[in-house]
């Protein structure tokens, strides 16, 4: 499903559409530029690594040309041993020379939306309180979960798609998404 967006009363600059397999080298070289060498070892990638995206929930944001502006994926999870499951989103990135052109907001309400949309009950990720506020994020249900690997817990963040989904959840989160064919690990790598 596309969804345009319109940045600063043009027509529509952006569209938000499902990641391809032709997306992946152009997404990689977006995350390496947005977020460095360093990306690859935050706690958030060892849930991540090895694992497809969860089903219809990884975006890109189109430019005019078709080129990559932005990324969101989100990732199924189990909030702790055998606990409920989960979506955890990141990375969100947009390319550096587009920083506040409203890319990054766009994404966000796209996934959750369409999170939502497939009846999945809570979405967690780790980054600033202050950003992720404006959609609903906060840290308020998170202090019994945590990251596998170090991280910062104030940075632990939720949302809830379905009221209650995180009342009484403990534990660290675990992978649960499907696993990469093998010739997908050594092309991601």
């Amino acid at each position: 499903m596309e969804m345009p967006v319109e940045i600063g009363g043009h027509a529509p600059a952006f569209v938000m559409v499902a990641e391809t397999a032709a997306d992946v080298a152009a997404r990689e070289a977006l995350l390496d530029r947005a977020m460095g060498p360093k990306r690859r070892k935050k706690s958030s990638e060892k849930l991540r690594r090895g694992r497809r995206p969860s089903e219809g929930l990884a975006f890109v944001a189109r430019d005019g040309s078709g080129g990559v502006a932005g990324t969101v994926r989100l990732w199924d999870v189990r909030l702790g041993e055998g606990g409920a499951a989960a979506l955890l989103l990141g990375p969100l990135a947009v390319d550096p020379s587009l920083k506040n052109a409203g890319i990054g907001s766009a994404l966000m309400r796209h996934a959750i939306a369409e999170a939502a949309r497939l009846g999945h009950a809570a979405i967690l990720l780790v980054g600033d309180a202050p950003y992720y506020a404006r959609f609903g994020f906060s840290a308020e249900k998170t202090g019994s979960l945590a990251m596998p690997g170090p991280y910062e817990r104030h940075r632990l963040l939720a949302l809830e798609l379905v009221e209650g989904a995180l009342d009484g959840v403990h534990g660290t989160l675990r992978a649960a998404g499907r696993k990469l064919k093998a010739q997908e690990l050594t092309s991601a790598a």
